[in-house]
């Protein structure tokens, strides 16, 4: 549309016919890496990439026997690129998009929406873009597709591969590997690792829109300590703030945000505060003032800044494409952390617009651009809005404290946001289909780069009854992201606003997800590293096992956990991997906890039970082993401060263990360590389990070889 508008074209009455394009340009960028050109587009003049950590540049020539290849065509208004794949292929990606894992038969459109429950488009069209595609061939080897462009574009998975995009020729990048695991490694490379982020981010997190006032805030924050249900982080929403001026505090029911911020890391737990794109225009008001005088407005189509109404009432909009406006957003920010805020919430940033029917600013509003980023429109930067947007917010909580890892939580994101930001799956509802959808929401987010996202614990819109609740806790608690969030207008979300029994239920959810956070630090670290994702699906555990590539009800967490949640029918699971209870729960009989079951092979490292990750829980350390045929098991455990850059001049720790049967007695040993980080003189407790039940315990130091003699009934 927005090619349409700017050119004039009546888009109802234009000619979609299209036809085909020549190929111009094709090279590889790596070895695994292809890019390929329509023959309108010259590699030495191609526009900024935002998914790309580099531009793209001329490289050696297409690698011989290169089996997949993009057909290009046109029509008067749009661009398509178009992958043929072989028979049998499994689809998956597409960013965030409602409905199953496996993509193929399925249309999405690219386009970044304010979509409330998601009813409008049918969800098709939800807060993020991502233009890319990751394809798994019967045999498990992969590839993965990229359309480089930032234009809105629709993606139709119909017998193949294909993206037409509204605006003009882009590139296209294909990655070749022999997994789909390897496809998702150099899709990080391409695109950006995910920062490690601080310990305290994966903890329980509670919100509300909104907590108000301060006082409220801190009555939910004693019932989490009063009652022992484990807790990280309180979100601030909106109501914070004075009018909804962003950067500003309600002189009444905030009147000291760094007294409550204070209280509240005093009682364990870490804050996070909401900050929207939408600046009051306002003359009275100092962030107005300065963006005005720094001139960083977006403009609309007359060169005048642009208008528009969210919550503060009329308000203008940063100009994310500027390298000045950028410079100035992340300046804001010092102040704004100092008052002892550790994390910040972007939202609203499609960016949304109220009352207008496309819910966002017009195609036809002007970015001036800056640096390698040309001057364009709306139409054009619409989609990387809110990804520019939670750059200058990173770096601006960088900036203000340099000393420890930003936290950043944003609704609307690009291909290669990850490097920014951890995303969530926007305002979804308390429904059943809601909550069955987000097992596949949060893994196809995983495969398209976003590996730190999670849904809203319980729904956002509508009443929550006791028994979605109860459900949602017990298999959520697993997700990357665990937040419960509620609208303002419903009920609350709290574990123990539904009665003693789902309180009950909760709270040992929770405490599951608290003794796993030392593998789950662990996966986080690797998956920083390899750009796998935390949250995988089943067919990851064997991606030539075709019954598992549509299951998308059970999941793993990294490679070695898996959850069932207990609503999944009939999930197609691997065989061989044992239950296991982690705080004496019998999850197998229950009728609320989802199973947990380990992969045949691994070593699981355990904590105790915390209520916060400001707690030590290593003392003692806990090993949970399941040996697989031959007998043997390795894991790893991941340790460093939880916070800052130390990790990066080698303060951590690093311990591959490793498990071996013989004569009935399991032996384990620290296989390997690197690190600078000393190991704690810590006690070490070894669980073996198998046949569904404890075959063997024992107990020592950590560092020293360990021997688990088995019951004689269960060799």
């Amino acid at each position: 549309m927005a090619i349409a508008l700017l050119s004039g074209i009546n888009y109802a009455q234009a000619n979609d016919t299209f036809v085909q394009q020549e190929s111009g340009y094709k090279g590889m960028l790596d070895s695994d890496v292809a890019m390929f050109l329509p023959n309108d587009l010259s590699v030495n003049h191609l526009p900024r990439s935002f998914s790309l950590l580099e531009q793209p540049t001329t490289g050696a020539q297409i690698s011989s026997g290169w089996r997949v290849v993009p057909a290009f065509s046109f029509s008067e208004t749009k661009t398509r690129a178009t992958i043929a794949i072989p028979e049998g292929t499994s689809l998956y990606g597409s960013g965030e998009v409602t409905g199953s894992l496996l993509r193929n038969g399925t249309h999405v459109t690219l386009w970044n929406s304010d979509n409330y429950t998601y009813k409008d488009d049918s969800g098709k069209r939800l807060y993020e873009s991502h233009p890319w595609i990751l394809a798994v061939r019967p045999d498990g080897s992969a590839f993965g597709v990229i359309a480089d462009t930032t234009w809105r574009t629709d993606i139709d998975l119909d017998g193949n591969i294909q993206f037409t995009s509204e605006g003009p020729s882009f590139p296209v990048i294909i990655i070749e590997k022999k997994s789909p695991q390897e496809v998702l490694g150099k899709l990080a490379d391409l695109t950006g690792h995910m920062p490690l982020p601080p310990r305290w981010a994966l903890g329980y997190q509670q919100s509300r829109w909104s907590y108000y006032p301060d006082s409220q805030v801190k009555t939910i924050a004693d019932e989490f300590r009063k009652r022992e249900i484990p807790c990280d982080v309180i979100w601030m929403d909106i109501d914070y703030m004075d009018g909804f001026r962003v950067f500003t505090f309600d002189p009444k029911g905030f009147p000291d945000p760094k007294g409550l911020n204070d209280y509240l890391h005093n009682k364990g737990y870490h804050t996070v505060w909401m900050i929207d794109p939408g600046v009051k225009a306002d003359e009275n008001y100092s962030v107005f003032q300065s963006g005005s005088t720094e001139d960083v407005w977006v403009e609309d189509a007359f060169g005048m800044p642009y208008h528009g109404s969210v919550w503060p009432g009329d308000c203008v909009f940063p100009d994310f494409t500027r390298p000045e406006t950028r410079k100035w957003w992340s300046a804001l920010y010092e102040d704004f952390m100092g008052t002892g805020i550790d994390g910040v919430w972007n939202d609203m940033n499609e960016p949304a617009v109220f009352n207008v029917p496309a819910k966002t600013m017009p195609p036809h509003n002007w970015f001036r651009g800056g640096d390698a980023i040309a001057p364009g429109s709306h139409a054009r930067y619409h989609n990387v809005y809110g990804m520019l947007m939670v750059q200058a917010t990173r770096e601006g909580i960088l900036a203000a404290n340099p000393d420890k890892r930003p936290f950043v939580l944003t609704r609307a994101n690009f291909l290669g946001g990850q490097r920014y930001a951890a995303v969530w799956t926007g305002d979804n509802a308390a429904t059943w289909e809601h909550m069955k959808w987000s097992v596949p929401m949060t893994l196809n987010l995983g495969l398209s780069g976003q590996a730190f996202n999670g849904p809203d614990m319980g729904g956002f819109s509508k009443d929550a009854t006791e028994d979605l609740w109860g459900n949602w806790v017990s298999f959520g608690a697993f997700f990357p992201f665990a937040r419960g969030h509620a609208d303002k207008g419903f009920n609350q979300k709290e574990p123990w606003v539904f009665g003693s029994e789902i309180e009950s239920v909760a709270r040992t959810a929770l405490e599951r997800r608290y003794r796993l956070l030392p593998y789950l630090y662990t996966v986080f670290r690797e998956s920083s590293e390899t750009g796998i994702p935390i949250m995988q699906p089943v067919f990851f555990a064997d991606v030539t096992d075709l019954r598992l590539r549509a299951e998308d009800q059970a999941f793993l967490v990294g490679s070695d956990v898996m959850i069932i949640p207990k609503w999944a029918q009939n999930p197609q699971i691997p065989a061989g991997w044992p239950a296991v209870s982690l705080v004496g729960e019998d999850a197998l009989n229950d009728k609320w906890q989802a199973e947990i079951r380990l992969r045949p092979g691994a070593i699981v490292p355990l904590g105790k039970v915390v209520q916060s990750t400001n707690e030590e829980s290593l003392e003692p350390l806990t090993l949970l082993i399941s040996l697989d045929k031959t007998g043997d098991a390795t894991g790893k455990l991941y340790e460093d401060s939880g916070d800052g850059y130390g990790y990066q001049e080698g303060d951590y720790l690093l311990t591959e263990y490793n498990a071996t049967l013989n004569n009935n007695k399991v032996t384990v040993t620290v296989q390997s360590q690197s690190g600078e980080r000393a190991r704690p003189n810590r006690s070490i407790k070894v669980i073996v389990v198998g046949n569904g039940c404890t075959l063997g315990e024992a107990e020592g130091v950590d560092g020293k070889s360990i021997t688990v003699p088995l019951h004689p009934a269960e060799k």
